[in-house]
């Protein structure tokens, strides 16, 4: 794919990402599921890394490498002609040159980095560490001529991570400082009332990435939250497994 179609790609999804106005970006894992979101009308597409790693036998939380990850999306971009981007998880012990490089070179214009560390026991980056990432990634991007779309994502909810009382807080000073460094939306991960979804719409300086039950949530709930993007996570891949199941038990 040529650098210019690559910078085409880039800032048409960067462009989509409008708070209020969420994109909605379906969660895929190989070129059947893409080419299925494609057919139904979707613009850009998001691949994850949990249902990624289910469809060719491996555990989530980099049981597979980021070679293994590389494979199937140059496969879905050879099947679809969108915007593409790419859960990296927490890097899979690379170099942020080389997540940028190995994006581009398999036609992919964005990213999702997490601040679990998988390769070192699961432990979670300080803020002033993952922004320090963020920024690497940008500044290899910037390098390479691409404003690869990167989502800075933080785990302090899915983990529980300290207090309650006050986690919001934390998250929302976290992804502050992965927007200073360079993240182009922010992905407080994790299922949350519209209340709070409200709040970090509101606080964050970046449009704020929403995860949805795809086959249960109202697909127009979020805008009135603020929120500027949506995606699927493994529950796209989940929905799918739910109705595969009951057709098999018929037969089985």
């Amino acid at each position: 794919m040529s650098g210019q179609v690559l910078k085409q790609r880039a800032e048409a999804l960067l462009a989509l990402h409008q708070p209020g106005n969420p994109v909605v970006l379906p969660t895929v894992w190989d070129a059947w599921s893409a080419r299925l979101a494609v057919d139904s009308g979707f613009a850009a597409l998001t691949v994850g890394s949990h249902p990624v790693a289910d469809s060719i036998g491996k555990a989530d939380n980099e049981g597979m490498t980021f070679e293994d990850l590389l494979t199937r999306v140059k496969q879905i971009t050879a099947a679809v002609d969108v915007p593409l981007s790419v859960d990296v998880e927490s890097g899979y012990g690379e170099s942020p040159a080389r997540l940028i490089t190995g994006l581009l070179d398999a036609g992919a214009v964005g990213l999702n980095i997490e601040d679990t560390v998988h390769s070192e026991g699961g432990r979670l980056r300080s803020s002033s560490e993952h922004a320090e990432l963020v920024g690497a990634l940008r500044k290899a991007a910037d390098g390479a001529g691409v404003h690869v779309v990167i989502n800075a994502r933080t785990d302090l909810f899915i983990r529980a991570d300290g207090d309650e009382s006050d986690r919001v807080e934390r998250a929302i000073a976290r992804l502050k400082e992965a927007a200073a460094a360079g993240a182009d939306s922010l992905y407080p991960v994790g299922r949350h009332d519209p209340d709070t979804l409200r709040r970090l719409a509101s606080e964050l300086p970046l449009p704020i990435n929403a995860i949805a039950l795809p086959d249960q949530d109202d697909p127009a709930s979020f805008a009135p939250l603020g929120v500027g993007r949506i995606s699927f996570g493994p529950f796209l891949q989940r929905a799918l497994t739910g109705r595969a199941e009951e057709i098999l038990a018929r037969w089985a």
